[in-house]
């Protein structure tokens, strides 16, 4: 919808802040510059991210994910997160490459207060911090330095309403396109839908690290 036609648009700060009303005590003191002792303890309990960027081709969002405490707490303003293979895309890489600007979005599966961190990265391959990160004998293949500008916790009515940690109907993946059926799709049947299904397990077996 073009907001200039739409008479309802929100379209400056005081309208979203009447419509929100008062920032609530406790949302803004959760709000600091570092890494607080509770809040490396949920890093450190945290297997999966979200990692966003933003960079000459716009804004980009994707999942980083390995045993809890996969990101590590260097010090009480600086974060490591290993970038392991992949697409070779390497979206977020290019961004960061161009534009610092980060943002971290941690879970841990059955809690529902997740973990915001907001800041701004460089790209390393020095050697002593790609060997922090070794698994199954496989160094990263760089490491994003984060320096933390504001850590926060979100509360966890998202979570509660998503019941995101609940289990899911037995048919779920069942009921939606699989990878190769939606590239099959895309590439107008270019590639192999079914070949690539049942060749996938495989391949990322193979190439997890």
């Amino acid at each position: 919808m073009n907001t200039s036609s739409d008479p309802h648009a929100i379209t400056t700060v005081a309208q979203l802040e009447s419509l929100f009303g008062t920032v609530g005590a406790a949302s803004i003191q959760k709000e600091v510059a570092f890494v607080h002792p509770h809040y490396r303890a949920l890093i450190e309990a945290s297997p999966f991210a979200v990692l966003a960027t933003a960079g000459p081709g716009g804004l980009d969002v994707s999942p980083r994910g390995d045993p809890p405490g996969f990101v590590q707490v260097l010090d009480d303003t600086t974060l490591l997160v290993p970038e392991r293979r992949g697409n070779n895309r390497v979206d977020s890489l290019r961004n960061i490459v161009t534009d610092p600007r980060v943002a971290l979005l941690f879970l841990i599966p059955g809690v529902g207060e997740t973990l915001r961190v907001n800041g701004h990265a460089s790209i390393s391959i020095a050697p002593e911090m790609l060997a922090r990160f070794v698994v199954q004998g496989q160094l990263p293949k760089c490491v994003i330095v984060v320096k933390v500008e504001t850590v926060f916790f979100q509360c966890a009515r998202a979570i509660q309403r998503s019941a995101l940690w609940q289990a899911p109907a037995a048919d779920v993946r069942a009921s939606l396109p699989s990878p190769g059926t939606i590239l099959q799709a895309l590439t107008q049947a270019a590639i192999d839908g079914e070949a690539y299904d049942r060749e996938l397990p495989a391949r990322q077996r193979a190439t997890l690290y």
